[in-house]
């Protein structure tokens, strides 16, 4: 099968993770696998995209503003002709709407249905159920519900004992820690909140990730509150992790969840979409959204003690799931050839 990528945005998240991923599993699977990236998702820096392109993989770069960089895209695709086109974000669905007839046109709901971005295409892919029901019932007919996917990334054998050393973090302290962009969405300033009030002795906080909101939250946090920025090896950081805590006003599916599932962390979490629909795997109470209070007292309970978790990882299982994807693109395909 040929298949192309699309996602023209410009720094490696959840939703880059699951394309780049995506494509490099059909890759390995012998497929004739190409994904188009904005040029400046190409750049040499850490958040980059590209870099984690599998080298089976066809790389194709757009550039410009948004709607020349749509513009090239859709160009693009009309010369590379593939079986599947598979889009990734808003940018990306766009460059879809004018090829009906050229390709199956198929987009993942990272976030939620977007009537503007999705109702032009021929299916879609929902990461979770709770997005299917905004999806019209002639669209609804082209859809599927898959499970996003996560496979087990090991720490450096020492990654515990290198990051407390060189973050001065006694062993027996205990980190609540957190991965992902620092914006409004993903509720950091509410976690921070939280842990001072919570004011658990020994305990630390440490917030992973770069974004828009990082120096306003690097300028309200104290010293001590350890703020790496992005990290190309988040596994190190889960593995120095004593609880992993989401904060987050929304979290569709939550990539960062199956992260600390597979590093066997206690899971603190706010009631967002994602959290709701893993929550039974969590095995506690989910806290409501913006609740300071109810966090801080999460946060002393686990505090207290640690529970020791153990996650039924063989149902996000990679393999399975591009198969499902695949199966699922075949059974598109065949329904526009009858």
């Amino acid at each position: 099968m040929k298949i192309v990528h699309i996602i023209l945005t410009h720094s490696f998240a959840g939703s880059e993770r699951y394309a780049v991923e995506l494509a490099n599993l059909q890759a390995a699977q012998q497929h004739d696998v190409s994904i188009i990236l904005h040029q400046r998702g190409c750049e040499n820096r850490p958040n980059a995209i590209a870099q984690r392109v599998s080298d089976k993989v066809k790389i194709y770069q757009v550039s410009g503003f948004k709607l020349l960089a749509i513009y090239r895209a859709r160009r693009l695709l009309k010369t590379l002709k593939p079986d599947v086109a598979h889009a990734h974000l808003s940018a990306a669905c766009r460059v879809l709407h004018s090829l009906s007839g050229l390709c199956l046109r198929v987009a993942t709901l990272h976030i939620h249905y977007k009537k503007q971005q999705h109702s032009k295409l021929d299916a879609l892919i929902a990461i979770a159920p709770w997005q299917l029901a905004a999806i019209p019932e002639n669209l609804k007919k082209h859809s599927i519900q898959l499970d996003n996917w996560s496979e087990a990334r090991l720490p450096s054998t020492d990654a515990r004992q290198r990051l407390r050393a060189q973050y001065g973090i006694a062993e027996q302290d205990i980190v609540f820690g957190t991965l992902g962009r620092v914006e409004e969405s993903k509720g950091q300033a509410i976690l921070l909140a939280a842990f001072l009030k919570a004011a658990i002795p020994n305990s630390r906080l440490v917030i992973v990730g770069n974004g828009k909101n990082w120096q306003k939250l690097r300028h309200q946090a104290p010293d001590s509150i350890i703020m790496p920025g992005f990290s190309n090896c988040p596994q190190d950081w889960l593995a120095c992790f004593d609880v992993f805590v989401s904060a987050a006003r929304t979290e569709p599916f939550g990539l960062v969840f199956l992260e600390a599932m597979h590093a066997k962390l206690p899971i603190i979490a706010t009631a967002s979409e994602g959290a709701k629909y893993l929550q039974p795997l969590f095995g506690n109470t989910l806290v409501s959204i913006d609740n300071i209070d109810q966090l801080a007292e999460q946060l002393q309970q686990y505090a207290k003690q640690l529970p020791q978790p153990d996650y039924p990882m063989q149902r996000f299982a990679p393999t399975a799931k591009v198969t499902e994807v695949l199966d699922f693109y075949q059974q598109q395909l065949n329904s526009r050839k009858a």
